[in-house]
């Protein structure tokens, strides 16, 4: 029997209801895993300002929430002994840095801890270039540290995901999408989810809405907003580029269920994605810092993933810090919670100011679910 009751579901749905009749989205998914099973499957509100219904098969632009997909297939490298978290990028990709210099020290740790120096360059203005992956490889080859590798947590936005998606390429010699979607999505029965959409796929992805800061509350009717430069995150390019930090597309459904597969220790019905001493690995803190680097807030920081435990985080106000996962540009966020077995993805169409807004309607539900839990 399920350790959430059909009352605890009705809460959670009323709440999730709640949030779209007040107008903080157009549309939005809930998904919640418990104990390795589905539990919570919500859909609700349109696709976009003039957009058909949002169904639990709805795919979205999953902005950040990329990352983690991105960071287990580098994981599962470590495994088979392909690399190792203490080498140097170098030594997988020879023409990264010059021997000798401060760049050339960069390790795959400080890689997916978000602490290698190079958060953002002349590359991350050059949108128009991102669907070139050999132009993403020279741009990385020519960034040089804005910070001494090592030192400094300072979140790598882009960065982040060219570093890993091309050493995944290095090391599996498989292009990043496909290597994730061979050994993550497809093992794991995530069939909505991908890093880009491949050319035989419709481009069906909800249309992103922007919203003032600090609005609380917006008539859906009226349209949207474009603060953020939404436009460009819906375009059929972007949506078929390969961005392996920041253009995955799926559901809260396949994203709850990857959170799931973690948090029950790197296995899930039968399939298992990584070992539970990985999982362990990836899923400590390996760098915080009051004042992270680029965003200048606190942030801890796994090996590919954000930890919990820090105050008006998005995981919830009683959050822990063995609760990790990832958001995504103000709009989504998934998480997984080891000591309760549970994933968690909220995943709207609704840009929100990050820190206030989207932390506030995730958290919310966040702590619902964890406190129906806890009961």
């Amino acid at each position: 029997m399920s350790r959430l009751s059909a009352d605890d579901i009705e809460q959670l749905r009323a709440q999730f209801d709640r949030q779209l009749d007040v107008g903080l989205h157009h549309g939005a998914q809930l998904a919640v895993y418990v104990d390795g099973d589905l539990v919570v499957d919500f859909a609700g509100g349109s696709t976009g300002p003039d957009g058909d219904e949002t169904t639990p098969e709805t795919r979205h632009l999953l902005f950040s929430c990329t990352k983690p997909f991105a960071g287990v297939g580098l994981h599962q490298l470590v495994e088979q002994g392909e690399l190792d978290y203490d080498d140097r990028v170098v030594e997988h990709w020879p023409e990264f840095a010059d021997d000798g210099t401060q760049k050339a020290s960069i390790t795959v740790r400080q890689v997916l801890s978000h602490t290698a120096g190079i958060p953002f360059g002349e590359f991350d203005d050059q949108p128009e270039r991102w669907g070139d992956w050999e132009a993403v490889v020279a741009a990385m080859e020519d960034i040089e540290p804005v910070f001494e590798p090592g030192t400094i947590p300072a979140y790598h936005a882009t960065n982040y995901g060219w570093l890993v998606g091309e050493l995944i390429r290095r090391c599996s010699g498989q292009p990043v999408e496909e290597y994730v979607a061979e050994n993550v999505f497809e093992p794991l029965g995530m069939g909505d989810t991908g890093i880009g959409l491949r050319d035989d796929e419709p481009d069906t992805v909800a249309t992103l809405a922007g919203y003032e800061m600090s609005e609380r509350c917006h008539d859906v009717e009226e349209g949207l907003e474009d603060p953020t430069d939404v436009a460009a995150f819906n375009q059929e390019a972007t949506h078929r580029a390969v961005i392996p930090a920041a253009n995955g597309i799926g559901t809260a459904r396949d994203m709850a269920r990857f959170y799931a597969c973690l948090a029950n220790g790197g296995s899930l019905d039968g399939t298992q994605l990584l070992t539970e001493a990985t999982v362990d690995e990836a899923t400590t803190t390996h760098a915080e810092t009051e004042s992270d680097g680029t965003l200048s807030r606190p942030a801890r920081y796994g090996l590919g993933v954000w930890t919990g435990g820090l105050a008006a985080d998005m995981f919830g106000a009683a959050s822990k810090e063995r609760m990790f996962g990832h958001a995504g540009l103000g709009s989504s966020f998934g998480w997984g919670d080891p000591e309760l077995n549970v994933g968690f993805a909220l995943v709207t169409n609704g840009i929100r100011e990050e820190s206030f807004e989207h932390a506030a309607r995730v958290g919310q539900l966040s702590d619902a679910v964890r406190l129906l839990l806890q009961d």
